[in-house]
Order: structure tokens, then C-alpha cells, then sequence
């Protein structure tokens, strides 16, 4: 007779199948479930306490865990266990007022507007340029998630209104704006592009092999691209993501707008460049006010 699944495996299978989570979510919930079966041994999940979370999550930051895993796994439990309440299988849940260690929030890095410019337009000859082009072009106009950026199909950029439909986190929808640089470059690559594809292939951007780029050879390509460009930092896709934010905000102000743009649920998430603003903003001051402190100089 085969082992009914547990309650965990159970409330898997319905973010998997009621939630249409990412595979990469799913894959951390199924950890984070793997970690509380271990930490609870042989006690039904039913009996924990709000005691038994805080002893928890101490154990598992006494084993080096980070304030954010920790963090992602008060967050599943905390869903897990809310999920068994609403279906009567729990009288109550036990992460209820339970928090994580705080984590020291580290500000995103991004390039200054002209690395940004001479990293998006540099000029290749490579048979992989004109995508390339495209593909950082449109991530730096439009603030785009590498996963975004792939998962693009031919019809989701309207070079007649500059709009482009993205599909976000969580399966949720935007329109965002285009700009010219980058509907040039699209224009440039989609020539190339209809002798590259393969039959019945719907990426806008795919490789030598005729299919949808990946993530990683993203990756790959901007650290290419930005070697060709002299930048002496270690350039990822999500740091055009930070720059457009960044350059966005500190030229219009508005926060708001650039939450919209960037498909942030919460605003508190895109307050984090109000911050890389400030700091742009001091070091003016310091530079330039006659009373500010300067090292080595008497104010």
C-alpha cells in the first residue's frame, strides 16, 4: 500500500498546480519544507508552536543560514501552515509574530549613465552583435529582468507605439515603454533573426542554434560585451535592470512611475534607489559645498 503524501507534499502540489509558481520557486519551497520535516523530526506539523518556529529558525542560523534564506523559509512555512488552517487541518499558525534576523540591505550596483551608453552600443561584427545589441538595448530602455528578456516572443514589442507586453514574476502582465535606441536595434536584428530561427521558433532573441536564448549565455554575453567596452566592474544583466531604475529616478523623481515600469508589487522595493540617489546627491555636496568635510581637508 503506498504512503499517503504528506501534508507539505500536498500543499506542493497546489502552488504548483493553484499558483503556477516559477520551477525555481518551487524548488527553494520544496527545501524550505525539507528543512521543517528535518527540524520537527516525528511531530505532526499540526502540534508545532510559535515556540518551536523561533527554535527553529535559531538552529538553522546557527548553522550559518543567511537572514534572507531564513527569511524565504519563515515565508513558506508561514503559507504552508496558513493553508492547512483554511482547510481545518491546523487550529492556528505558529509563524504567526515569528521574524527573521534582520539582514543588512546592501544597495544594488549599477553603472553610471555614460558606462551604460558604452555598454550597450558597442559596436560587434560578431555574428551574435545585432542580437546582442538588441537584447542590452531593450534591457537598459525598459528595465527588463533577464528572465523577461528571454521569455519574449516575436509579438510582444509594437515598434508603432515603442510598447513592449512583458510577463513578470508571478505570471503577471506589464506594458512598458521602448525607447528609439532600442527599437533601432530590434529593427537591425530581426532580418537576422528570420534566417536564424528555427521553424516555428517564437523567442525574439535566440542563439546560433536557432533556439531561445537562456539565461546563463546572457550572462555570458554581457561579461563579453562589457570587456569590449573597457568597463572595470563585474557587469550581470540585472545590472542594466539597477541602472535604468536608477538613471529613471534621479532624472524624473518619480517613484511611482518607475514601480510601474519595473513591476515592483511592493513600492518599498523600488525605494532602494531613492537611496543610490542620496548618495549621488552627497557626493556633490562633498565635492562641491565650501563647509562640507572632506578627507585630509579642514571644512
Amino acid at each position: 500500500m503506498s504512503t499517503p503524501p504528506s501534508p507539505f507534499e500536498r500543499y506542493l502540489s497546489h502552488l504548483r498546480s493553484g499558483r503556477r509558481l516559477a520551477r525555481h520557486t518551487l524548488e527553494a519551497y520544496a527545501r524550505d519544507g525539507r528543512l521543517l520535516g528535518e527540524l520537527a523530526a516525528d511531530r505532526p506539523l499540526e502540534e508545532l508552536t510559535s515556540h518551536d518556529i523561533r527554535r527553529f529558525i535559531a538552529t538553522l542560523h546557527g548553522r550559518g543560514l543567511s537572514p534572507r534564506s531564513l527569511a524565504r523559509a519563515l515565508s513558506c512555512w508561514r503559507g504552508l501552515f496558513g493553508w492547512l488552517a483554511r482547510g481545518r487541518e491546523a487550529s492556528a499558525n505558529p509563524c504567526t509574530g515569528v521574524r527573521a534576523p534582520r539582514a543588512e540591505r546592501r544597495l544594488p550596483e549599477v553603472l553610471s549613465p555614460d558606462e551604460a551608453v558604452r555598454l550597450v552600443s558597442v559596436e560587434d561584427d560578431a555574428p551574435t552583435g545585432a542580437c546582442d545589441r538588441a537584447l542590452f538595448e531593450l534591457a537598459y530602455s525598459s528595465g527588463l529582468r533577464v528572465s523577461e528578456l528571454t521569455g519574449l516572443d516575436l509579438d510582444a514589442v509594437d515598434a508603432a507605439t515603442g510598447e513592449a507586453r512583458v510577463t513578470g514574476k508571478g505570471s503577471k502582465t506589464r506594458i512598458v515603454p521602448v525607447g528609439r535606441h532600442a527599437l533601432a536595434a530590434l529593427a537591425a536584428w530581426l532580418p537576422l533573426r528570420s534566417a536564424l530561427a528555427r521553424p516555428g521558433e517564437r523567442a525574439l532573441f535566440v542563439g546560433r542554434t536557432g533556439k531561445r536564448l537562456g539565461a546563463r549565455e546572457v550572462q555570458r554575453r554581457i561579461k563579453r560585451r562589457a570587456a569590449a567596452a573597457g568597463l572595470a566592474v563585474d557587469v550581470h544583466p540585472h545590472m542594466l535592470r539597477h541602472s535604468f531604475a536608477s538613471h529613471v529616478l534621479q532624472s524624473s523623481g518619480d517613484l511611482r512611475a518607475v514601480q510601474e515600469m519595473l513591476g515592483h508589487a511592493s513600492i518599498a522595493s523600488t525605494q532602494v534607489y531613492t537611496h543610490l540617489d542620496f548618495q549621488h546627491l552627497a557626493k556633490v555636496y562633498d565635492a562641491a559645498h565650501p563647509r562640507a568635510r572632506r578627507t585630509g581637508k579642514k571644512a
